[in-house]
This record gives structure tokens, C-alpha cells and sequence, in this order.
């Protein structure tokens, strides 16, 4: 059993090299303990190398966008709780592209890979409640949704809303 105060140390790492990645990549391993308030052991003891802890960050990402999809559902409609949903992954990528500045090619690939499946896996059921009550049309697929949204991280912010909007109104059912 993790100590609360390793299990604390942890969490605070990663929430400090989140923020140091994405501002700097290039940020080091001991401007992060420094940072975190802990010492050089305890990082290393914790994650053993750099890209370890770029790794441990973005799974930790991955994990808090998946965990957000039953919260979002038995607060919201369908419709909304995607819209909602898909705005943190386009956060979120946006916050990876700031990260794979820290990973090496190979090491983005094998994350890439590694998560391509829990996502879909979260659209699905995002839009299987849709398809359930009638408000997201019954071809909808995940995967052409995550495609379509690839491009929203990319767009700025102030366009992003409205392409997604436009993403959302393609999936209402077809009216006769």
C-alpha cells in the first residue's frame, strides 16, 4: 500500500511537469523537483528517467479524460456531455502536442497507440447515448468523429467552438 504522502508527491509531480512541459518542454528533471517541493530521490525514486515522466503525465491526461465520460453523462444530455467532452480532448491534445516536445518520436507513437483505443472506446459510449435517445444519428462512428475532431486542436481557439458546433449538427438524426 502507497503512503498518502507518496501517493501526494506523486500527484504533485505530475501536475508541476503537466505544466512544465507544456510551457517548456526542455524543462529538467530537477527544475521539477524543485518545483514539486520535493527532492531529486523522490522524483527518481518515482520516475526513473525523463521520459518516464513525460509518459506518466500524459497517461495520467488519457485517464481524467476517460473518467470524465459517466460524470458527464449522468449530469447531461448526450449531445452536451460530447460537446463538453470533446472540448477537454481537444484541451488535452493540444496540451500533448506541447508534451511530445519532451518525447522522442518512438515514445509519442507507442502513446499514440496505446490510447487510440480507450478514446474510441469513450466516444462510443458518449455517442451510444445519443443514438439511445434519439439525438445522434445511428451511423455515427467514433472513429470518424475523432478524425473529424483531429482538426480542432489545431484550430484556435476563438474557431475551434464553431467547427465543433458544425461537427455536432452532422450528427442529429435525419429528418424525412
Amino acid at each position: 500500500m502507497v503512503r498518502s504522502d507518496a501517493r501526494e508527491n506523486r500527484a504533485r509531480i505530475l501536475e508541476v511537469a503537466r505544466a512544465a512541459f507544456i510551457e517548456d518542454g526542455a524543462t529538467s528533471m530537477n527544475q521539477i523537483a524543485q518545483r514539486s517541493g520535493v527532492g531529486a530521490g523522490t522524483l527518481y525514486r518515482n520516475f526513473p528517467t525523463r521520459e518516464a515522466l513525460v509518459l506518466a503525465v500524459y497517461q495520467d491526461e488519457v485517464e481524467r479524460i476517460l473518467a470524465a465520460v459517466p460524470e458527464l453523462l449522468a449530469e447531461l444530455p448526450p449531445v452536451e456531455a460530447l460537446r463538453q467532452w470533446t472540448t477537454g480532448l481537444v484541451d488535452a491534445m493540444r496540451r500533448k502536442h506541447g508534451l511530445g516536445d519532451a518525447l522522442g518520436p518512438a515514445a509519442t507513437q507507442a502513446v499514440t497507440e496505446q490510447t487510440y483505443e480507450p478514446v474510441i472506446g469513450a466516444i462510443t459510449a458518449l455517442l451510444d447515448a445519443g443514438k439511445r435517445d434519439g439525438s445522434i444519428r445511428a451511423d455515427a462512428d467514433a472513429g470518424d468523429f475523432l478524425q473529424l475532431t483531429a482538426a480542432l486542436w489545431r484550430a484556435s481557439d476563438d474557431r475551434s467552438p464553431r467547427m465543433l458546433a458544425l461537427i455536432l449538427d452532422g450528427l442529429r438524426p435525419q429528418s424525412r
